[in-house]
């Protein structure tokens, strides 16, 4: 077992570039980082690293040594994950961050489902509007759309939905239907009230160009179900993400309005993971639970 944290330590340190990250990365000191790869310089015969003032630099020997100890690193890491094959061996608490809306209209569904196929894991789920980097935080995934910040994080895109504009029967036999995106001027429209992205509402303008309507909403709201209780109640007009509101299209609940104007294409949506090589199996059965379910229930 010594033998084989020596080498994690090894593996750790050529990755991070010197013992003080790769101690703080594995919640280790420099020290103990250091003691461990000497170990292992002592049993092999060979100096691994060339130690400069702040970086390591591997020798010939090291970096022949690398390639073995990355095969025994992954081999290993091959055969933790046949964990997931036992659901009893499954354990621990997941983290997730994600929208509200994702979280309610396609996490929720299943989950009982997922709790009942994993008894030993529990599970903490994290809102909020926007993508926040909480992985230093004990984060284990995130699922957000849109772009991304650059990072070391691995985005793993596990669909694509469109925003749709829409309005309730009920509102569109009150006031009419917009037939031309300026026509939105005239009408009760309700938007997000942070800054973001998807309080623009652009449109294609028929000879190939793209034009942004400056609607006044009549209120703003923190959280996109709130919008959408808006629109379902008659109230107005809201743009919302077809995941989101695909239910609620395929009842004939709510209407999409000037398709013939949309934007091709749609926001990716990304589930968000730590850049670890290896995922943990309670990560690994979520991701494979929740693209299944998409795969079985598209939103569009």
């Amino acid at each position: 077992m010594d033998n084989y944290s020596q080498m994690l330590a090894f593996m750790w340190a050529t990755e991070h570039g010197n013992f003080s990250a790769a101690a703080r990365a594995n919640g280790l000191t420099p020290s103990a980082i250091s003691k461990l790869i000497t170990r292992l310089e002592d049993r092999l015969q060979v100096r691994l690293f060339q130690r400069g003032t702040r970086t390591l630099t591997l020798t010939e020997e090291g970096s022949a040594y690398l390639v073995s100890a990355r095969a025994v690193i992954n081999a290993m890491a091959e055969a933790d994950s046949l964990a997931e094959a036992f659901p009893d061996r499954v354990s621990g608490s997941l983290r997730i961050h994600t929208m509200t809306t994702f979280a309610k209209h396609q996490i929720l569904p299943w989950l009982p489902d997922f709790l009942a196929a994993y008894p030993g894991l529990t599970v903490d789920v994290q809102v909020g509007p926007q993508y926040v980097d909480l992985f230093d935080q004990g984060l284990d995934v995130a699922i957000h759309s849109g772009g991304l910040p650059d990072s070391s994080r691995i985005a793993r895109k596990i669909g694509e939905s469109a925003w749709v504009t829409c309005a309730s029967p009920e509102y569109l036999a009150r006031r009419g239907t917009p037939a031309q995106p300026n026509d939105l001027l005239e009408h009760d429209c309700f938007n997000f009230g942070f800054h973001s992205a998807w309080n623009t509402w652009q449109f294609r303008d028929g000879e190939g160009g793209i034009i942004t309507v400056p609607i006044s909403p009549k209120a703003v709201f923190a959280q996109g179900d709130l919008l959408r209780e808006m629109a379902l109640s008659g109230a107005g007009i809201v743009k919302l993400a077809q995941f989101h509101i695909g239910e609620d299209i395929r009842q004939g609940r709510l209407i999409p309005l000037l398709t013939e104007f949309s934007l091709e294409g749609s926001e990716p949506i990304y589930l968000i993971y730590s850049n670890r090589k290896h995922l943990s199996p309670r990560i690994r059965v979520f991701r494979d639970f929740l693209e299944k379910r998409l795969k079985e229930n598209p939103w569009a």
